[in-house]
């Protein structure tokens, strides 16, 4: 039997078509004494702490049993329902992603509550945009910070209740610490009552409206049933379970895997796949202090797992390579090991000399690059974005296995993943046991290299499809697409299906770039080949309606600098100095002319500019969801942009050499 004809036929006790909440407590049962959940100290004010949890010592992390969890949850959801929440309202959490965040996520569900989701980061126009959206009566915030958004804008909503994970001391009438809530839950408690708010919801009920990251427009409310959500952790675990197939050396998601939660639970892959899928399995979660501690967290954890989107694997790399790299010796040793683990990797049989030489770079380097990442990381997973297929190998050539995959938002969110017994590089993988695909070729230009598949946009059905967005009947039409085969969602993203039904991901559509000469542009693959740079940060090709491709570029000013002093040479002391010396623009510009003999002629980045701001979600140029808001980016390098093209576009030489 194959790998594929396994996973179709796995069941285990897991694999259950139930709503969310009785997949939660079916989990509690099964795994009531493991441990469920850790939770840093020093890190928040938690309401919970002194009364339901204990203090965590600062930077240590304490462990709830799925026994105490399910406690937690159960009283809240009383004390949510106390509050006035009852079967079908709406109910935002607007917090980072944390401990409180997953148990007011359960129980709210359990209480009946639709769950609407709003980013931590969210402004307040965002925050009343998203509530009143919505038609939300009440909102559970993280904090001061959080409270004052929501108390800002409370006038144009209709809330019935505030209440705040963390002790923010106020008397407002209408606002309740998170204890509160407990409190009165722990008074109210019914087990027979419970059990009748669980009976009385059904799958096909909404689970959550969780709002796109809006890298255009407002975002919309993709509707989520219960159905939907647990589809997709379904088959999720038919293709990561412990199957009795799978081999003692392949990773699995079971009852022993432990993770770092990290990513936004406003975003429905962590939610779905650091959450949900987790917690059904009886694993556990530990919730990072925030991406920029994870070296400590990850050391403090020791996960066997964990989820996370391609920025953040380029900066853990980033992070490697500057540790590694503090003396000429090392750097050049750091360069030699991966490189032997890239070719390790590639390689149908190494032979005896490429295994000696990866058995020393192993212990060289990748050993400490195991350790620093708790020395227990069995897989990696990547979604959210395109991964630099070379950052891709190294990983896996390291022995860090990073299993790349595709999902939306409105498919709840995993399409596509590639499994644990045949990975494939530079692919998102197969579908999902139970989603079909197919592609519409009629959407892309004919140049696109069709030679190793059919390339076009790519439409998903199955049960974990959304049946549309909040309120909005004519998006909701344009979405999707109907012919005899069943309805369609069209993602918007163009993909190649090979003949082994792996697919690879091509383009956003709308991301397509459309040279002013006719030849189409993806510029993805363009950006992902700088990810292992050790000069360039960050990239956006550009180029919509031009006569040729164009780029904005961030350095890596710390590494220009270092390598700089390691030669003798002065470099200025700001960023915008830097990017107008000389020395600068001749190092990037190199790496510009090594990209570009990966692609053809008129995909190469032809004229560049340097710009000294990072994209970050904190300067409004990445979502939270760590994707370019391109639109947003153009505007605020506009005249970066101008200077590329110049005044009147028609009158630049289309083949310059790159930058002056």
């Amino acid at each position: 039997m194959t790998w594929r004809e396994a996973e179709a036929a796995y069941t285990d006790d897991v694999i259950e078509m139930n709503t969310l909440s009785r997949m939660f407590e079916d989990g509690a049962a099964r795994n009531e004494n493991r441990p469920a959940q850790q939770y840093k100290g020093g890190v928040y004010d938690r309401s919970l702490v002194g009364t339901v949890v204990a203090a965590p010592p600062d930077s240590e992390f304490r462990t709830l049993s799925y026994a105490d969890v399910r406690g937690i949850v159960r009283n809240l959801a009383a004390g949510f329902r106390a509050l006035g929440v009852g079967a079908g309202d709406r109910v935002g959490i607007h917090a980072d992603t944390r401990m409180e965040w997953a148990q007011c996520d359960f129980a709210l569900l359990a209480a009946g509550a639709v769950v609407t989701t709003v980013y931590e980061s969210s402004s307040p126009e965002q925050v009343r945009y998203l509530l009143d959206d919505s038609g939300a009566t009440g909102v559970v915030v993280e904090g001061r910070e959080q409270l004052d958004r929501v108390l800002a804008v409370e006038d144009d909503l209709d809330l019935e209740f505030v209440v705040a994970m963390d002790d923010v001391g106020s008397d407002r009438e209408g606002v309740y610490g998170l204890d509160e809530v407990h409190e009165r839950g722990a008074t109210a408690f019914d087990p027979d009552e419970y059990r009748s708010w669980l009976d009385e919801r059904d799958v096909e009920d909404l689970a959550s409206l969780v709002y796109t990251s809006g890298t255009t427009g407002q975002p919309k409310g993709v509707t989520l049933t219960h159905r939907n959500i647990r589809s997709n952790v379904n088959q999720l675990r038919k293709r990561y379970g412990p199957r009795p197939d799978k081999g003692a050396d392949t990773a699995v998601i079971d009852e022993e895997t432990r993770t770092v939660s990290y990513l936004p639970l406003a975003h429905i892959f962590e939610r779905t796949t650091g959450h949900f899928l987790q917690f059904a399995g009886g694993a556990c979660v530990a919730y990072a202090e925030s991406p920029d501690t994870l070296k400590e967290d990850f050391q403090a954890v020791e996960p066997t797992a964990a989820t996370s989107v391609p920025r953040v694997y380029e900066k853990i790399y980033d992070a490697i390579r500057e540790e590694a790299s503090e003396s000429d010796f090392e750097k050049r040793v750091f360069e030699w090991a991966t490189e032997v683990s890239r070719s390790y990797y590639r390689a149908d049989d190494p032979g005896y000399g490429l295994r000696a030489k990866t058995w020393l770079a192993d212990k060289l380097v990748f050993s400490d690059v195991k350790e620093a990442l708790g020395g227990n990381v069995e897989y990696l997973s990547s979604g959210g974005g395109t991964l630099s297929e070379e950052l891709c190998t190294l990983y896996h050539g390291m022995g860090l296995p990073i299993y790349e995959g595709y999902g939306l938002t409105e498919t709840a969110p995993v399409v596509s993943s590639n499994p644990s017994e045949e990975p494939e590089i530079g692919t998102i993988g197969p579908t999902l046991p139970g989603v079909e695909v197919k592609v519409d070729e009629t959407v892309v230009p004919e140049e696109f290299d069709d030679t190793l598949g059919d390339v076009g946009e790519l439409l998903v059905k199955g049960p974990n499809v959304t049946e549309g967005y909040w309120n909005k009947p004519e998006e909701t039409e344009e979405a999707f697409y109907e012919d005899e085969d069943g309805r369609w969602f069209r993602t918007g993203d163009v993909v190649q299906q090979r003949p082994d039904d792996y697919l690879v991901f091509r383009e956003r559509a709308k991301q397509i770039l459309v040279l002013s000469t006719g030849k189409n542009v993806a510029p993805a693959p363009i950006e992902d080949a700088f990810a292992a740079s050790d000069v360039v940060q960050q990239v956006m090709v550009i180029g919509d309606g031009r006569k040729f491709v164009g780029a904005l570029i961030v350095p890596d000013f710390e590494t220009l600098r270092a390598a700089a002093e390691d030669e003798g040479v002065d470099l200025p002391s700001t960023p915008a100095e830097m990017c107008d010396a000389d020395r600068v623009r001749e190092v990037i510009e190199r790496e510009v002319e090594a990209v570009n003999e990966r692609f053809e002629p008129h995909e190469g980045i032809k004229e560049f500019r340097l710009v000294t701001e990072e994209f970050t979600e904190e300067n409004g140029l990445l979502t939270p969801t760590m994707k370019k808001k391109r639109r947003d980016i153009l505007d605020r390098y506009d005249e970066a942009v101008a200077s590329i093209y110049g005044d009147g576009d028609e009158d630049v030489d289309p083949t310059p050499e790159p930058s002056k």
